[in-house]
């Protein structure tokens, strides 16, 4: 297997908005920062935790960018998909421009050509890995896991939180890695071998989940339940991050 960018727990950022709505970037890079500090081992830029679906192209840029300054010599994850190769394939351009090293980008919706559609964004990419997200019905289409020793891609990051599926994907014999995006599977995803992790429950607690990767069972069951509460209390996650860290509650998007 071809060695990944980083190992461990990465974080799926949060974005911060000030309270009319606009991007923060100072404050979004300022959270990434302090979660590296933490010991989180990379930071994705742009994903659907970071409500990508409602920033602009020029948003998603100045934000790579602040995190890319606020954060050296941490890999820099940055969410490129889109709906349809070109479009994919310029966001793809744009972020590496912007300090990415590496991309994230999930199929179109509507599917089509798996394998030409991640040779465009390859190619827009260059020397840059490309990472295939699977989350459907939350981010694009689904990756199905035979396809994968078939695609130009380094690697998948797989949020359905189906562990059979983990457990296919690292049975594969293919040269990409693994990274889990779901927290519950956290340090079932590590002792199956998985490559790391990009969640979203590292913005509130990264100690727990990088404990819980080093297979402390008392620290996964933190993560779950912080998630957990989190998902069911008014405003979600950005609003328990807001409680813990100070940070803006304010969102585009539910």
């Amino acid at each position: 297997m071809t060695e990944p960018l980083w190992r461990g727990p990465a974080v799926a950022l949060i974005t911060l908005f000030h309270a009319d709505g606009s991007i923060d970037p100072a404050a979004t890079a300022a959270h990434a920062a302090r979660l590296v500090a933490a010991g989180i081992r990379g930071v994705l830029v742009n994903g659907s935790t970071a409500e990508a679906a409602a920033l602009t192209d020029d948003e998603r840029v100045e934000l790579v960018a602040a995190v890319r300054d606020a954060c050296p010599g941490v890999p820099l994850i940055a969410g490129a998909s889109g709906e349809w190769h070109g479009q994919a394939a310029a966001r793809t351009r744009a972020a590496v421009k912007a300090g990415a090293d590496a991309l994230l980008v999930a199929p179109p919706r509507l599917g089509g050509d798996l394998a030409g559609y991640y040779a465009r964004v390859a190619e827009a990419a260059g020397d840059v890995p490309v990472l295939a997200y699977h989350y459907p019905g939350k981010a694009g289409g689904a990756v199905p896991v035979d396809a994968l020793p078939g695609l130009p891609v380094a690697g998948i990051k797989d949020s359905s939180g189906d562990p059979a599926r983990l457990g296919h994907q690292l049975a594969l014999g293919w040269d990409g890695s693994v990274h889990v995006g779901a927290s519950a599977l956290l340090g079932y995803a590590s002792w199956l071998g998985a490559s790391g992790a990009i969640v979203a429950a590292a913005n509130l607690v990264p100690e727990d989940c990088l404990a819980a990767w080093d297979r402390d069972a008392a620290a996964q069951h933190r993560v779950m339940r912080a998630e957990r509460e989190a998902k069911a209390g008014p405003g979600g996650l950005k609003a328990a991050v807001a409680a813990r860290f100070g940070t803006s509650p304010i969102r585009r998007i539910g």
